[in-house]
């Protein structure tokens, strides 16, 4: 007896279709592929198709393609990032453990606290930052988390120490940090102290001391990636590269001390040059 011939899409083995469907991003499992036929719908909508929510590349304007199209397919009267975030987690149903935001749509602490509820089971969180004014509310999020393991920033919050307590407190099965900022001495102590079992640290671009960098790694005993690409405060010397012989992958390249870095600000005349280098600081420095 031959096999059954496949005529429609329709007839397609539901984990073929699984396994096609989890190569799209969110903008076609919302917007097009529900349309198709009733069996699409059906499989689009299946929780693990969207335990991955990753907004960073799709263009979220009110007057974008997308949003668009997303207002005729689901007769919108107006289209919202928090409308279409709201849809993405119901479709997760609780699965998604990863989540991550655009720098050019920052989330709001209402769209945060919805995401602290619908997603009980992130482990991976990306924000591009959090206004100064949401930073303590923001901590009080951090305990519906549980499971997170990695939070990665693109500008550190004000209150890193209390942040980094939360998570020392919270979440049991935490291992990665990313962020970027100037790190003082409070806050590699919160890093050492309340995140002992760390494993990688990226504090690349930030402006920090040699100090910091040596109090991390003395303290945490457990990393196995250290990134301090294009700090600026320091340079990695003989006695660094000796207290970070244990860890797996050491990432330093571009470090400066300060004064070479005033100097290369001083001396470098091609605008776009130095933006391309510190093009995300000056950003930050601007607002």
């Amino acid at each position: 007896m031959g096999k059954p011939r496949i005529t429609t899409w329709e007839d397609l083995h539901l984990d073929c279709v699984f396994i096609i469907f989890s190569k799209l991003g969110l903008d076609d499992l919302t917007a097009v592929i529900p349309f198709v036929c009733k069996s699409w719908f059906q499989a689009s909508s299946h929780p693990s198709l969207h335990k991955i929510l990753d907004f960073t590349l799709l263009d979220l304007n009110s007057s974008s393609p997308l949003s668009k199209i997303l207002s005729s397919q689901y007769s919108l009267h107006r289209f919202t990032f928090s409308g279409f975030l709201k849809l993405a987690m119901a479709l997760s149903n609780g699965a998604a453990d990863e989540l991550r935001f655009s720098a050019l749509f920052p989330p709001s602490i209402e769209v945060l606290s919805t995401a602290s509820a619908a997603c009980p089971s992130l482990k991976t969180l990306f924000l591009p930052r959090i206004n100064f004014d949401d930073e303590a509310r923001f901590l009080d999020l951090i305990p519906n988390w549980s499971d997170l393991e990695c939070l990665e920033m693109e500008s550190k919050p004000s209150n890193l120490g209390e942040m980094v307590k939360q998570i020392g407190a919270n979440c049991g099965r935490f291992r990665g940090l990313k962020i970027r900022g100037s790190i003082d001495n409070a806050d590699a102590q919160g890093i050492v102290n309340f995140l002992p079992k760390i494993e990688s640290l990226d504090l690349s671009g930030s402006r920090m001391r040699r100090e910091e960098a040596l109090a991390i790694l003395d303290g945490c005993r457990e990393l196995k990636r250290f990134t301090v690409r294009d700090c600026v405060g320091f340079e990695v010397d003989d006695e660094l590269q000796r207290r970070a012989a244990g860890i797996e992958l050491f990432e330093f390249e571009g470090c400066r001390a300060e004064e070479k870095f005033r100097n290369f600000i001083n001396h470098t005349e091609d605008l776009d040059y130095m933006l391309m280098h510190y093009g995300d600081c000056f950003e930050l420095w601007m607002l």
